[in-house]
């Protein structure tokens, strides 16, 4: 098959690969065969096939044939000496995908309540629901906050929903990991997060993997969070366009480092150009992808990935570049990051050479020690955005 081919070319070739699960896109076949794995929108209408992330978190038999599709790769590819390390789906949440309004996610954050609160009656006094007689008699009145009542629905409701979305998520990134595990124990397992995202508690995802990465687009998200907020001059959002704001991906590393058990990460996907998603596109001023290369090192990035190798020349990201044109002519981005591995080269050369003499001290490594700290609490947030 094609993948089997992919992998012997590659171990040929000398390079380690990290092989993605593809829970990320469920092909037509098998909404066609079960339309039950569709995710509903907060409108209660079902978010249909044709682009991807299109499955529930709660849907039992998404997670059946996850289990299924996970244990047969790991099965066929753990063992493979090219094989070093698997990334489980692909950016949880992506396009606001965390938080569905599916028959399977009303059964779900039922059984979720009913283990929380063991009787309606605790929950009606949590809930506070004697206000507007919003009182229930039994956990199966308890419908999901969606946009089908006439105002807004009570806030711990909607909090204890995003309690519930997010263990969705935990549960389900734990599953994808034993199955890989099971069949590959020897190879590291890791997911790609999003930056600026915060729709799950991230940390508790990340306690089931080996360590985290996250997906590094500058642009995309100066242009996205900074376009849209009242905080910056226009003078400042054209100042960072076409380098992105320096706090942004700073903040990032550091916060992904602090996610993985053993303070390691990756940069899985490193912007090489510009993108296809945000408002304003436009292509990072020369020199950009070596600095946030760079930068990511500075912060302790074990390795630095871009997406993509070549700039696809059809679909939904045609318009997204790559290391490579359309026609495989090197990008700007090619040039720059074969700048960065020459450059990294010469760095592991001098420290090996300086380490040999002794002429290396301590205090030109890198310190975990900062003077410091910003504490990013998720249910915190979720709070704030349910009643500002």
């Amino acid at each position: 098959g094609l993948l089997d081919r992919a992998v012997e070319v590659l171990a040929k070739q000398g390079l380690k690969i990290v092989i993605g699960t593809p829970t990320a896109c469920p092909p037509k076949w098998l909404v066609d065969q079960d339309p039950s794995i569709l995710p509903y929108g907060a409108d209660a209408r079902p978010r249909r096939f044709g682009s991807r992330r299109h499955y529930s978190f709660s849907s039992s038999a998404f997670r059946d044939h996850s289990e299924r599709v996970c244990s047969a790769m790991a099965s066929r590819y753990g063992q493979h000496p090219a094989v070093v390390g698997w990334q489980v789906d692909n950016e949880y949440g992506c396009h606001d995908t965390i938080r569905t309004y599916d028959p399977g996610a009303q059964q779900a954050f039922r059984e979720w309540l009913r283990r929380k609160y063991r009787n309606i009656d605790a929950l009606n006094e949590a809930w506070g629901t004697r206000f507007w007689s919003m009182e229930y008699r039994a956990f199966e009145e308890v419908d999901l906050p969606d946009r089908t009542v006439v105002t807004e629905a009570c806030p711990i409701h909607r909090l204890d929903f995003y309690r519930f979305s997010s263990d969705q998520v935990v549960s389900y990134n734990a599953l994808q990991v034993s199955c890989v595990s099971q069949h590959s124990p020897k190879r590291w397992i890791t997911h790609n997060f999003m930056m600026m995202f915060f729709d799950f508690d991230a940390w508790k995802v990340g306690e089931s993997l080996s360590f985290c990465t996250f997906d590094s687009y500058p642009l995309g998200f100066t242009d996205t969070t900074l376009g849209l907020s009242d905080v910056f001059t226009v003078e400042q959002k054209l100042r960072f366009a076409k380098t992105g704001h320096p706090d942004l991906a700073a903040f990032h590393h550091d916060l992904h480092r602090c996610m993985s058990r053993n303070n390691r990460f990756w940069i899985m996907e490193q912007q090489p150009g510009p993108v296809n998603w945000a408002g304003h596109n436009p292509a990072p001023a020369p020199g950009m992808v070596r600095l946030w290369s760079w930068e990511a090192f500075a912060h302790g990035a074990d390795v630095v990935s871009y997406f993509r190798w070549r700039q696809a020349p059809f679909a939904q990201e045609q318009m997204h570049a790559g290391l490579n044109k359309p026609d495989y002519t090197p990008d700007v981005g090619l040039i720059e990051a074969k700048q960065v591995a020459a450059e990294v080269r010469m760095l592991e050369e001098a420290v090996a050479k300086r380490t040999a003499d002794g002429s290396l001290g301590e205090e030109e490594g890198i310190s975990g020690e900062q003077r410091a700290a910003l504490v990013l609490d998720f249910e915190a947030h979720w709070v704030s955005t349910i009643q500002p």
